[in-house]
């Protein structure tokens, strides 16, 4: 068995979680970013599966995991934050510079957007999804050791992709790079000062995830089990988790549930950001060695941590 490590959360004793996560993260947001999924023709709720055996053997009263193995069709949750934040930057570049064309015209105008981004696999994924259907450009890199299958699925998606010799960290820095000298727009779901206003986007995006979850949670949970008690979601960046632990946070509010952050030992910045408790945010050190691919991920996302760092229970590596 896996060496498996924990810190208790020690900022939490003397944070104002609920506000933090019901400013950002709330019922609102999560409603609004709901009716946007819900205009794709390829909506459908992914289901919470109550995993009866395995609770059985573990002397729970429920287990439920969300599967979110068939989302749109790509297999992963990425594309509900990509698609919404791509939809509010086309809105806006659509405000400023296509106001008063025709829709043909407008279309037209929209395929001299490109976007850039950095990725494991399924955010890239979502965003050149998301700009195919905008009928946008799309520029996408991934760190070396990506899986082939991972750079043709978003090649597929009319993206140009490009597998690096950079760690997943340094093709962010990469893409942000290309975005400020070739015009384009970087959607990045991590966060750092001065970019918060998209990664936020794409937080916002995976409250549609939180929100289907409790209200079939409402509707599938025994009668003896009125709310879930723990929830534990794992953390790359940590947008998602962020985003769907404020959302647990503001929606239960005196009854949220305890919310605990997984990480690999070999990506866990989040784990070791709590551990120092010095107010600073720690990167992992060197080379990143897992197979959770998508959790290679050496660098916290600002606005993830800002929200774990007050609603999380603990953190497991």
């Amino acid at each position: 068995m896996a060496n498996v490590l924990y810190c208790e959360n020690p900022y939490r004793k003397t944070a104002n979680a609920e506000r933090t996560a019901a400013e950002r993260f709330g019922l609102p947001v999560a409603e609004t970013a709901l009716a946007f999924h819900k205009g794709f023709p390829e909506y459908a709720e992914t289901p919470l599966v109550r995993l009866k055996q395995l609770a059985t053997d573990l002397g729970l009263g429920a287990l439920y995991i969300k599967d979110e193995s068939a989302r749109f069709g790509l297999n992963a949750f990425k594309v509900l934050g990509g698609s919404y934040a791509v939809a509010r930057i086309v809105a806006e570049w659509i405000g400023q510079n296509a106001a008063g064309l025709s829709p043909e015209e407008a279309a037209a105008k929209l395929k001299e957007l490109t976007f850039v981004t950095a990725t494991d696999g399924n955010h890239g994924r979502g965003v050149a999804w998301a700009a195919k259907r905008f009928g946008a450009k799309c520029v996408v890199y991934l760190p070396k050791g990506s899986a082939a299958e991972r750079l043709e699925n978003i090649r597929a998606l009319g993206a140009d992709a490009e597998i690096t010799d950079l760690s997943y960290d340094d093709c962010v820095r990469l893409a942000a790079k290309d975005a400020a000298e070739n015009g384009r727009i970087l959607v990045q779901d991590t966060a750092w000062p001065g970019y918060d206003d998209i990664p936020r986007w794409i937080m916002e995006g995976y409250t549609t995830m939180a929100l289907e979850a409790v209200r079939q949670f409402e509707t599938e949970a025994p009668a003896a089990v009125a709310r879930p008690t723990h929830v534990f979601l794992q953390a790359g960046v940590g947008a998602m988790a962020g985003a769907v632990a404020g959302f647990l946070t503001s929606y239960y509010g005196k009854d949220a549930p305890r919310i605990f952050i997984v990480e690999p030992d070999g990506a866990d910045c989040f784990f070791r950001t709590a551990q120092a408790n010095d107010g600073e945010i720690h990167s992992y050190p060197g080379e990143m060695h897992t197979i959770m691919a998508g959790l290679a991920c050496g660098e916290p996302c600002t606005l993830g941590w800002e929200v774990l760092r007050d609603v999380a229970e603990g953190f497991f590596a």
